[in-house]
């Protein structure tokens, strides 16, 4: 397996090749400018002001749970503690059955068993991260295998990492190749491509990971693993929005975005939403094209759904930490 330059429309490309036969190719769509860090802070500060009605805030909410991931990640997990992190995915509120189901658990490829068959028949989908989360730093072979023995224990969705430090030495070939081989790897499982914004240092690089991550041919891209501060952010989401309305104007294909870390609050949710929409427009407003990885943010959500519902905000503690 290697990499070569190839002709495609024109234009110079990266593309994996065995012998003579290409399977993929990168090939930037455009060359955008450099991405303007005080109109991104800007425009997103705007949109975070938006005042949202009662209603759409209400409604909002109930679509925030349907688009969480939730997601237990710890040396500590046990089968107990994801089964009960199942019933709650299914389940948020059990006084009130129209709320959820949420999009996926996320959990480690051991784990992903006991998820599945807690989960049969509800349609929440099983995620699993993998490709040595987080960091990234192992040999490619051990990656590839990660994938595939998550995709056989049952895995759904496969949420990868990228090596941050190929990347940010402008080793673009590696990075790409890395993800289309994972994306093979995967089978019919989708990909999403993590980019973990808060070790890119810059809204240039970010874009470029994000063009990358499609390229090769992620279903989703996704700003963290959680395990890195910062996490997802406001600007860094939108400006990987708008790499997801650039390829689609250019291509016709939508691809998922999924912030994950730093989003705890339903204030916060609701943020990312109106952005969503202001950006990429109603379509993406679907559990199939945008995500909150969120362990926290559940029960946020839930408490100020109860404080529209009875007008008094509920304690913490009448809802459960699973």
């Amino acid at each position: 397996m290697y990499l070569r330059r190839v002709k495609s429309n024109g234009h110079d490309s990266l593309a994996r090749a065995n012998g003579d036969s290409v399977s993929r190719a990168y090939t930037p769509l455009f060359a955008p400018p450099p991405v303007d860090q005080v109109a991104v802070e800007e425009r997103v500060a705007s949109l975070a002001k938006r005042s949202l009605k009662k209603g759409a805030k209400v409604a909002g909410l109930k679509l925030s749970i349907r688009m969480m991931d939730l997601t237990t990640l710890e040396g500590k997990d046990t089968p107990g503690k994801v089964r009960a992190l199942c019933n709650k995915a299914m389940h948020p509120l059990d006084s009130d059955p129209s709320l959820g189901p949420c999009a996926a658990i996320c959990v480690y490829p051991n784990m992903v068993k006991v998820a599945k068959e807690a989960l049969r028949g509800s349609g929440v989908f099983v995620a699993s991260v993998a490709t040595a989360f987080p960091s990234g730093l192992s040999p490619i072979e051990i990656k590839l295998d990660d994938v595939r023995r998550a995709v056989d224990f049952g895995a759904d969705e496969i949420d990868m990492v990228i090596d941050r430090g190929a990347m940010l030495m402008g080793d673009y070939a590696k990075v790409f190749d890395e993800i289309a081989r994972t994306k093979d790897a995967c089978g019919k499982a989708h990909l999403k491509v993590i980019l973990e914004t808060g070790e890119l240092g810059s809204y240039d690089m970010v874009r470029k990971a994000s063009e990358i991550g499609i390229a090769a041919g992620g279903d989703f891209i996704k700003t963290s693993t959680g395990k890195v501060q910062p996490a997802a952010t406001l600007g860094v989401t939108l400006v990987m929005l708008e790499t997801i309305r650039d390829h689609y104007y250019a291509t016709g294909r939508k691809i998922g975005m999924k912030p994950a870390g730093g989003v705890r609050t339903a204030k916060q949710a609701l943020q990312y939403l109106v952005v969503v929409k202001e950006t990429l427009g109603d379509a993406w407003l679907d559990p199939d094209l945008f995500r909150f990885g969120a362990s926290a943010l559940l029960n946020d959500v839930l408490m100020q759904l109860e404080k529209e519902r009875t007008g008094n905000y509920q304690a913490a503690e009448d809802f459960s930490k699973d």
